[in-house]
């Protein structure tokens, strides 16, 4: 299940992309549009920040922009910045020790598939595909 929080960081990318252009966008006007308070949505930009996802400018005329154009983010990378990975299951988790039981482990394909098939999805879809529709 995609968390509250993946949900508003994907809303709140593709506010700002909507916004491309206008400079940087105060967070109460993102916080308004999204129905989002203003404290947990600041929770969230932070994240986005850190992560190089948007520049942030504090003070008068501050707020928040996209740091690439919209096209270049995809949806994948938004949602495993506040998710983590897609993967199902312990033993497909970046960095994992191999599990013991994988060359005997008959579920271990299925795990695979659905995780390439959950990562290939997100990931070829990009916000400006989202904004679009054509995904």
């Amino acid at each position: 299940m995609i968390s509250t929080k993946a949900r508003y960081a994907l809303r709140v990318m593709i506010d700002l992309a909507l916004h491309e252009g206008q400079g940087y966008i105060p967070l109460k006007d993102i916080a308004l549009r999204q129905s989002i308070s203003e404290k947990y949505l600041e929770s969230i930009l932070k994240k986005l920040v850190a992560a190089d996802m948007l520049k942030g400018l504090r003070g008068r005329g501050g707020g928040y922009t996209l740091v690439r154009p919209p096209k270049e983010y995809k949806i994948g990378e938004i949602i495993e910045l506040t998710e983590g990975s897609f993967a199902p299951v312990a033993c497909l988790m970046p960095g994992a020790e191999e599990c013991p039981r994988s060359e005997s482990c008959i579920t271990l394909p299925l795990w695979k598939k659905f995780n390439a098939m959950t990562h290939d999805f997100f990931y070829q879809i990009s916000l400006e595909d989202l904004i679009a529709g054509d995904f």
